[in-house]
Parts: C-alpha cells; sequence; structure tokens
C-alpha cells in the first residue's frame, strides 16, 4: 500500500518559517514529480510547488514565490522523499498542506489530476 505522510506542520507567527517533510512508502517516486498543495478553510484546494523527478526543476505558484523551495531527496535510504522550506510565511498561508505523488509524470506540473497519490495533510497556521 502506497502511503505519503507529512510532518512539520505547526503554529508560526507571520514572519516566520517552518519546514514540511513527506514520507513515502510502498512504491519509489524517484523517478516521478511530486508536489504540495494546501487547502484553506472554506476554499478549494491549490497548488503550492512541483519538483520534478531529478530536482532539477521547480515550479511555484505566484503566491509563494520567492519564499517557499521546494526540494527532493532522491537517495535509497532516504526517510524523506520531499521537502517544502517556508520562510516569510504570511496569515494567508495558513491551510492543510497536502503532499502529492505522480504515478504517470516525470516533470513538475501544476494541475492536480497529474497526482495520484496524496498524504492526509498537516495543518500550517500562521499567525498575525
Amino acid at each position: 500500500q502506497v502511503q505519503l505522510v507529512e510532518s512539520g506542520g505547526g503554529l508560526v507567527q507571520a514572519g516566520g518559517s517552518l519546514r514540511l517533510f513527506c514520507a513515502a512508502s510502498g512504491r519509489t517516486f524517484r523517478t516521478n514529480a511530486m508536489s504540495w498543495f494546501r487547502q484553506a478553510p472554506g476554499k478549494e484546494r491549490e497548488f503550492v510547488a512541483a519538483i520534478d523527478w531529478s530536482g532539477g526543476s521547480t515550479y511555484y505558484a505566484d503566491s509563494v514565490k520567492g519564499r517557499f523551495t521546494i526540494s527532493r531527496d532522491n537517495a535509497k535510504n532516504a526517510k524523506n522523499t520531499v521537502y517544502l522550506q517556508m520562510n516569510s510565511l504570511k496569515p494567508e498561508d495558513t491551510a492543510v498542506y497536502f503532499c502529492a505523488g505522480s504515478g504517470r509524470k516525470h516533470y513538475a506540473t501544476g494541475r492536480s489530476t497529474d497526482y495520484d497519490y496524496w498524504g492526509q495533510g498537516t495543518q500550517v497556521t500562521v499567525s498575525s
């Protein structure tokens, strides 16, 4: 059974930083694109960042560009597969953050339908 498990969420003041982690089990994603999405209360899930299979190409939503950095670890024994470093956090970044992995795509994409595996999410709350 394929599982993606997020961690690292929490409560932080505006201007602060958090680092999210995503651990994959049940299959390897070393040759597949991975991404982060988020969903705020009362809003639809939205794309945050994506990374290609090699880690050499990344793609960001305009709202987080310059503040968030996605990266990945393709080492065979890596505990975590993908990370999201979030700096200069704003109250509007408050949401549940989801890790997603594609079973088909190698290159970074912002379309939720390109991702086949999803985690349960981790809550990020930014206070003003």
